[in-house]
């Protein structure tokens, strides 16, 4: 058992029962892909694959298929080899019907794309950007609508490195943080309980993490008095004038008010855009539902250009008395009228990346799959749009379904309405559910099939994301040396961890000794 020959094999047997299960699931379903690639430590090119299809219960899932590695990063490489995993394990290409990937254009091309190569073959799998990437990208955009937003996000990092350049300043930093809360808390400003002010530190904002722009300042807002302190430590006990005079300007920036008012505004902003990063990360959440809250997220930006300014001018203001940093009196109007332009700038510049970035929700597959929204009892079900959407899927509804459907459509929309079933109803995946619970999906076949189209639109990546994060913990630099096929098993077992332990060690046992005839049987 510690031969590695033998390790490697029954990683491959464990794999092997998991990836069985997983085809179980899915055989003769309708699934979708997401695909992703990243360099691991050995400068591969690895391509993770993940399924996602509506299972017996009706619920949305996504099951990991696998890597695979790319040798040549190109979009004639990355279909061969989704072909070639697919064909593997005995699925049809012409089952596809969605494609999600970040933004690569070797992936998202739109004239020779890898998903173009896949809908030549099958035209029905529709391509979704995933809507996760996109608004990181609007995140990104918006950190530089104006020069001095700009320059607050120039100086956050700098900021970041100065107080946690060594483990003294880190450590005066917590310190400093810890004391300010203990005064709080005696003073009744907070209230403490399990869970609440944990000990953390200021964390670098970066382009591809999601949510680290608003993390970062709200660590800097949380730690205000405590970063102060141990820059003002900083500029008294530097050796070196370069220190002393970065902690001398980065103390002028924090006490000005522009900074102050700059970073109140990006929090408020990132708040309504994180919101919807979280709900956007769901295994289970649907291309409806996100358009829904990509809609929620319009609404409150528009909110809060008609109705925010006030508001939040009042709170920097009274956050500058608390802090006592100096609010400018000089000429009050133009200063006012200068920083509601950055106000008003910001707003404008992500509501325009917004619709720039999501401009695909528009599109009229997406339209008429927004007729399914059970939001407000089905307030936006349309028969005609619905009939429209299952015309797209020309070889999944015939000339008889197109016929029988606007009467199932109706039958259900009836039903739907009367019962109980469905009332307070917000998300398609639980419509789906409740269908097979009630044996809905047999009485309307079409109308499930609909839905079932609908929620394997793939939505966001972050599943693949997860999946190089659990990489990065089995493939190390002192593990550096793994094969591809033994990585990729283990990833499968360690990714699908909750179908390995249903397996049972008998049957992996079975699975080993069918490997090769010659071993031994292994003792019961």
């Amino acid at each position: 058992m510690l031969s590695p020959h033998i390790q490697k094999d029954l990683t491959k047997a464990c794999a092997e029962e998991v990836t069985a299960v997983i085809m179980d699931e899915i055989r003769g379903r309708h699934f979708s892909v997401l695909i992703d690639e990243s360099r691991d430590v050995s400068i591969k090119e690895q391509m993770a694959i993940i399924l996602r299809f509506v299972n017996d219960e009706g619920k949305v899932v996504e099951r990991f298929l696998g890597l695979k590695h790319i040798e040549k990063y190109t979009s004639a490489a990355l279909k061969e080899a989704l072909v070639d995993k697919l064909s593997s394990h005995k699925l049809s290409i012409s089952m596809l019907r969605g494609q999600g990937y970040v933004g690569a254009s070797n992936m998202r091309g739109e004239f020779n794309g890898a998903r173009i190569l896949i809908q030549d073959i099958n035209p029905y799998a529709f391509y979704v950007h995933c809507f996760a990437h996109q608004l990181q990208l609007v995140v990104v955009a918006v950190s530089t609508p104006t020069p001095t937003i700009a320059d607050l996000f120039n100086y956050v990092p700098l900021r970041v490195n100065t107080v946690g350049a060594s483990c003294m300043r880190k450590d005066a930093l917590l310190a400093k943080h810890h004391d300010v809360l203990l005064e709080k808390s005696e003073n009744g400003e907070i209230t403490t309980g399990r869970g609440m002010d944990q000990e953390s530190s200021l964390a670098r904002p970066g382009d591809t993490r999601l949510g680290s722009h608003l993390k970062t300042l709200l660590r800097i807002l949380v730690m205000w008095e405590a970063i102060l302190e141990v820059l003002e430590i900083v500029k008294k006990d530097s050796i070196k004038s370069t220190c002393n005079g970065e902690a001398f300007g980065l103390i002028g920036k924090m006490e000005s008010f522009d900074f102050v008012f700059i970073m109140h505004l990006m929090i408020e902003l990132l708040s309504i855009t994180d919101s919807l990063s979280n709900a956007l990360q769901r295994k289970d959440q649907d291309i409806v539902e996100a358009m829904n809250l990509i809609m929620d997220v319009r609404d409150c930006l528009q909110d809060m250009r008609d109705n925010g300014w006030e508001p939040l001018f009042k709170r920097v203001k009274l956050f500058c008395d608390k802090n006592e940093i100096k609010v400018p009196n000089i000429d009050k109007e133009v200063m006012l009228e200068g920083h509601l332009h950055i106000f008003l700038a910001a707003i404008d510049a992500i509501m325009s990346e917004m619709n720039h970035r999501f401009n695909e929700v528009s599109s009229e597959l997406l339209v008429c799959m927004a007729s399914l929204n059970p939001r407000n009892n089905f307030s936006s079900f349309d028969v005609d749009k619905l009939v429209r959407l299952a015309e797209i899927y020309a070889e999944d509804f015939n000339v008889a379904d197109l016929l029988l459907l606007p009467g199932q459509l109706k039958d259900f929309i009836n039903h739907a309405r009367r019962t109980q079933y469905f009332s307070g109803c917000k998300e398609l995946s639980k419509v789906a559910e409740i269908m097979v619970t009630k044996t809905m999906h047999t009485s309307s076949p079409l109308v499930y099939r609909l839905i079932e189209l609908t929620l394997i639109l793939p939505v966001a990546m972050t599943l693949v994301e997860r999946v190089f994060s659990a990489r990065s913990l089995i493939k190390t630099n002192l593990r550096s040396k793994i094969g591809d096929e033994w990585l990729s098993d283990l990833m499968i077992c360690y990714i699908e961890k909750e179908i390995f332990r249903s397996i049972g060690t008998e049957e992996i046992m079975q699975h080993f000794e069918e490997m090769k005839k010659y071993r031994m049987l292994l003792p019961k």
